[in-house]
């Protein structure tokens, strides 16, 4: 609470060691069941909290029951700072995640990525024993190829990916979950990076998997 400032309600700003971060926290309908955070695609290639995959993304947490945050990175919208590739998205997660579990201290949380997002939000929620369950949407293993890390991540793992993803090929995903023995991989057909009509089915990918390994944890 006292690291916030609220404007239009579920906008806010939070703290960053550079400053801010803009962000939009929305609660679910029904009783909480623990809180989200969805990191979106890369700044410099017009990626915003707003992207559509990340909203998806995030309505699909909210409908399994968890307050989700999804913000802007450094240089981004209102956020302050210059953008700073993976070490600056890194440090901007973090800042995120941290803002929840001082905010809701103690829930069950999920950490999703898309893209960019999906490479900086992977390597801090794998890190961080307070994340439980990990979603990686649109995993471009083929333009960061340095995803092993998550070779060794022992908690859930969702990868969500197209069959004719513009920056990371089937195979090339395949390169990495075929080494997590725990990893669920869903493929839309016919779907590119973008996940373009494939946008209600992401979110409900997102839901049932969410709430199924809420229920079973």
């Amino acid at each position: 609470m006292q690291f916030s400032f609220m404007y239009p309600k579920g906008n806010l700003f939070i703290p960053a060691r550079h400053g801010r971060l803009e962000a939009i926290i929305k609660e679910p309908s029904v009783p909480r069941r623990g809180v989200a955070l969805v990191c979106h695609p890369h700044p410099l290639g017009g990626g915003t909290m707003h992207n559509k995959v990340v909203f998806r993304a995030a309505a699909g947490l909210i409908d399994a029951g968890l307050t989700t945050l999804r913000f802007n990175f450094r240089g981004v919208g209102a956020s302050t700072g210059t953008h700073n590739e993976i070490e600056g998205g890194v440090e901007d997660a973090t800042d995120a995640l941290n803002y929840l579990k001082t905010e809701f201290p103690g829930e069950d949380i999920t950490l999703a990525g898309f893209s960019f997002g999906s490479r900086v939000g992977m390597q801090v929620g794998a890190a961080d024993d307070d994340v439980k369950r990990l979603i990686s949407i649109g995993t471009p293993v083929e333009k960061y190829n340095d995803y092993d890390f998550l070779a060794s991540v022992k908690k859930p793992i969702l990868f969500i990916h197209g069959d004719t993803d513009e920056f990371c090929s089937v195979g090339g995903l395949r390169s990495l979950t075929d080494r997590i023995p725990q990893a669920e991989v869903v493929i839309f057909t016919s779907s590119g990076h973008f996940f373009d009509d494939h946008l209600n089915d992401l979110r409900e990918t997102v839901r049932n998997w969410t709430a199924g390994q809420i229920a079973s944890s």
